[in-house]
């Protein structure tokens, strides 16, 4: 079995006193999803998680304390992957998104993204960063 881990970002901003969520669209099959990729050499999570929503949406974060998810599924035969979630408050509305990677953007409503997220891992970290905010 081999294991892969990648670390990303759950990235909102507030709008009329209400949660928006930032989800991507991915070029390899079109799901919705968070800003993520693999950790490369050295690097901590929070630096990977960093790096990577910089390169798929043109964004810098800086994250908030208190919040980790890890989301853990097998993406195919003999594969493990692990995946952190920070959070973070937009610093800008204006995405970039990397399109050899993303298809599309979104900033999008808890409930439009509980819908457009396709995979269960993805609901329950949108879930708990919700939460997370709801309760700060």
């Amino acid at each position: 079995m081999r294991w892969e881990k990648s670390c990303g970002a759950v990235i909102y901003r507030e709008n009329n006193n209400e949660y928006e969520f930032l989800i991507i669209s991915h070029n390899s099959d079109g799901h919705w999803g968070f800003p993520k990729g693999h950790v490369e050499e050295g690097e901590k999570e929070e630096e990977t998680a960093v790096r990577e929503v910089y390169e798929e949406t043109g964004l810098q974060v800086d994250f908030i304390e208190g919040f980790r998810s890890r989301e853990e599924y097998s993406p195919k035969e003999n594969v493990m992957k692990e995946v952190i979630f920070f959070i973070s408050k937009a610093n800008s509305c204006e995405v970039n998104i990397q399109l050899c990677e993303v298809r599309d953007y979104k900033w999008a409503s808890f409930e439009e993204a509980s819908k457009l997220l396709q995979y269960v891992c993805s609901k329950q970290t949108l879930s708990e960063a919700y939460e997370f905010l709801k309760n700060r």
